[in-house]
């Protein structure tokens, strides 16, 4: 037969009475009890019987299983996260140590997880005050638009169905071109030195909207896209923009741009046939660029998109770099820890795809605080079309959680070995780390003449 343990609900049934608006005094007369015990049970100073839970049940018509819920295996799982932290890996914890602390004094386990949780933000904000530097003012817009369509999701659910209603009018008149021609607009290929360094522009005077005849039909589709996202969902997308109320007129800009080019997106791939046809291809981008005459980028950056409540599918991360290792667009449908500084560990694959150009590398990857993840990372590239033209090849890359990764046709072939990578050097605690270019903050360097490690730094124990 299990042995049973002493229940304590100290937290919880402290928890339980400010919501009710109760004093110590109130609550021991409702149970029939002295205000010291009260304070007592709460300090986890006494169990809580089975007479007592009864009590509390019947007093307050609460659910038994959700007031007698284990908060000690809640807070050792919660406590053993936190101590997986490389920074604590010369430390010797046992697992029944961290249940006992979980069990026995959730009080210090709740401080810990706090105290823990105020470090983590201040080393990012302490990391991204380093990385920005002098021209923090300068880029402050950038990280303003970004924050935004962080908090967003990248999801806006009026432009999706605004966007939605309007694919299915444009289906039914023929194409988008024809859409056009309807309203009076003109859509004509010209070459680009007739462009004059445009890829898209919209002669106002003629009702003409003029595109470099050099552009694959990915784009030239994309761009005829955008234009009607400019021009027939104006009030969707200003709406938005002015919603936010954005502290400077470059950010709306940023915002204003970057949702018409979602909403492009959302018309060339309507939310509810894409969604059914990325679960039914298993996410298999390629399939997906075939099916609705979009690139990989395009495909990749719309996969972010899947969020409206109800017909919510697979979030990832979506992240782009060059080769330089500057990221241009970050985009998180689902909270990931590197969605603000993540994409500088090159030890993650999307600095790596730039070998293997057009090909699509997957790599199982692991943080330091122990949490997982699947991505899919390949090398794109713009500006081709003619002779002349600058080409850029930068590398995309999708993340998803380790757990979901099943979904991904991308994961069938492969062993599950996750490659050990941090959000950025400057929060990567990871010793061993021969990648590292900066030491993490909070990790004075060891001073040791007489010996030089295989890791460009030796860290001071701590």
């Amino acid at each position: 037969m299990a042995e049973s343990r002493p229940l304590y609900l100290g937290p919880r049934l402290r928890r339980l009475r400010r919501e009710l608006g109760l004093t110590q005094q109130a609550m021991a007369e409702d149970l029939e009890i002295s205000p010291s015990y009260v304070a007592l049970l709460e300090r986890n100073q006494r169990p809580v019987t089975a007479d007592m839970l009864v009590r509390l049940v019947r007093t307050y018509r609460l659910d038994m299983a959700e007031i007698a819920g284990d908060d000690g295996e809640d807070y050792a799982r919660r406590v053993g996260d936190v101590l997986r932290d490389p920074l604590f890996a010369d430390i010797d914890l046992p697992s029944l140590e961290i249940a006992d602390l979980a069990m026995s004094f959730p009080g210090i386990s709740e401080a810990l997880l706090r105290l823990h949780g105020a470090y983590t933000r201040e080393a990012q904000a302490l990391a991204e005050q380093r990385a920005s530097g002098p021209v923090a003012e300068e880029n402050e817009p950038v990280r303003e638009a970004q924050r935004f369509l962080g908090q967003s999701r990248n999801y806006f659910h009026a432009i999706d169905l605004r966007a939605e209603e309007l694919a299915a009018e444009i289906e039914q008149t023929g194409g988008a071109t024809a859409w056009l021609a309807a309203k009076g607009v003109r859509v004509r290929f010209l070459p680009p030195d007739v462009m004059v360094d445009s890829l898209r522009r919209f002669d106002r005077h003629n009702q003409q909207l003029l595109i470099d005849d050099t552009l694959g039909p990915s784009s030239r589709a994309f761009q005829i896209a955008t234009h009607i996202a400019h021009t027939a969902m104006r009030s969707d997308i200003v709406a938005v923009v002015r919603a936010a109320a954005f502290a400077q007129a470059t950010t709306g800009t940023l915002v204003r741009r970057a949702l018409a080019g979602y909403a492009a997106a959302a018309i060339l791939m309507p939310y509810a046939r894409f969604a059914r046809a990325a679960e039914t291809r298993r996410y298999d981008i390629e399939a997906l660029c075939g099916l609705f005459g979009t690139s990989f980028e395009q495909v990749a950056h719309r996969l972010t998109t899947l969020h409206r409540p109800g017909e919510e599918r697979l979030p990832f991360f979506f992240l782009r770099v060059d080769e330089a290792g500057n990221v241009s667009k970050r985009l998180d449908g689902a909270g990931f820890p590197f969605a603000a500084h993540g994409g500088g560990c090159p030890l993650w694959s999307v600095h790596q795809v730039f070998r293997w150009p057009g090909e699509i590398r997957t790599q199982w990857l692991e943080l330091p605080d122990g949490q997982r993840f699947f991505s899919i990372a390949r090398s794109v590239t713009s500006g081709e079309g003619r002779q002349g033209r600058l080409k850029v090849t930068r590398a995309v890359a999708l993340a998803c959680a380790a757990d979901e990764a099943g979904r991904l046709v991308y994961a069938d072939s492969g062993e599950q070995r996750f490659t050990p990578i941090g959000v950025t050097c400057r929060l990567c605690q990871r010793a061993d780390c021969a990648a590292r270019s900066v030491p993490p903050i909070g990790r004075d360097v060891l001073a040791d003449d007489y010996r030089r490690g295989a890791q460009p730094y030796t860290f001071v124990e701590t």
